[in-house]
């Protein structure tokens, strides 16, 4: 009793009886002999619902297990079938494995949990899977999470973007909770129709969650804003920081390059390759445009000059204080949840 209590435990298995287990000289695996307790046994691999038995299937079969260090693991057990009353003649659940998968419950979540925080080929080296046998873990164990929790619970504030993959040849649409920061929807597009797929789940969730938007941000994107429109009305729309200073700073340099040309005579006189004091005094000034007004920033010393004793002493660091470079790079690393006066 306590063996088969202490293997139960290394298995990572419940509601199984563990028959045995041994060595396999040849495949050098370690194979255990299960089988799913009484009141565990005879039930639809699908609904789970209690059922009669129909034949032994097509005998005994395995499911891979979490390695014991570099030993593979396998679980061995009979694999009989049940009549359903709703899905038909299927194969007989068990307590240790999805219906259907070749693993067992503790060998997926591992692989979903590294999947998360590991490269694809460390996954694949650690495991000893491929890389497909990934995604079809990942579906499954994502298939249980969204069936236990409501994604789209309490969803008021959201931020829609869209991320480029594939060496930007291919695009998705995410959707983020600004409340919680995190990743609640995402498709492959960026259009109106995939936008649209969203509004589409959130309201078959539950009745009236389109309505229960309060605040959307996104970038100035028409199929967005359509959208939004639409499907959330009440909704106030926000512009994220990220795009608006890059709208300040493009507007910036359209600015600086007509006060540069107008300096330079090319509005008028059209002096081709002349330029005054003033023209050239602006060349250089896009960087110090972006900066604070109370920053002193020296002009850049001629070739060959050697620099005076005050250049060469060390910087001291300035605290931020505020300005569009700064505003951007805050705005670039997180994104602030949106409010009415955005």
């Amino acid at each position: 009793m306590q063996n088969a209590t202490l293997w139960r435990g290394v298995l990572g298995v419940e509601k199984t009886v563990v028959e045995g287990v041994e060595f396999d000289e040849a495949e050098q695996v370690l194979v255990a002999h299960v089988r799913p307790r009484q009141h565990a046994a005879r039930r639809c691999g699908r609904c789970g619902r209690r059922c009669r038995g129909y034949d032994q299937g097509e005998g005994r079969r395995r499911w891979r297990g979490l390695d014991l260090g570099t030993i593979p693991v396998w679980l061995e057990a009979e694999a009989p079938r049940v009549d359903c009353p709703e899905h038909g003649v299927v194969v007989a659940a068990v307590p240790w494995a999805r219906h259907g998968a070749g693993h067992t419950y503790v060998f997926d979540e591992q692989v979903a949990w590294l999947a998360t925080q590991c490269s694809r080929s460390a996954v694949t080296e650690l495991m000893r899977i491929a890389w497909r046998t990934v995604g079809s873990i990942i579906s499954r164990v994502w298939a249980d999470v969204e069936q236990l929790h409501d994604r789209f619970a309490g969803l008021r504030r959201v931020g829609i973007d869209e991320i480029s993959y594939k060496r930007g040849h291919k695009y998705l649409t995410v959707v983020v909770d600004h409340d919680t920061g995190a990743l609640v929807w995402a498709a492959p597009g960026r259009d109106k129709a995939t936008l649209d797929s969203f509004f589409d789940a959130l309201e078959a969730s539950g009745a009236g969650r389109c309505q229960q938007i309060s605040h959307v941000s996104a970038d100035g994107a028409d199929w967005i804003a359509t959208v939004v429109e639409n499907r959330c009305p009440k909704a106030v729309r926000c512009a994220d920081p990220f795009h608006v200073v890059k709208w300040a700073t493009e507007a910036l340099d359209e600015v600086r390059r007509q006060a540069w040309n107008t300096a330079r005579g090319a509005v008028g006189r059209r002096r081709a390759g002349r330029a005054t004091g003033q023209a050239k005094a602006l060349k250089h000034a896009r960087y110090a445009l972006w900066k604070n007004p109370e920053v002193r920033h020296e002009a850049p010393l001629p070739k060959g000059s050697a620099p005076s004793s005050a250049s060469t002493r060390p910087k001291r660091p300035r605290p931020w204080t505020g300005g569009l470079a700064g505003l951007a790079a805050a705005g670039s690393t997180r994104s602030s949840p949106c409010n009415a006066e955005s």
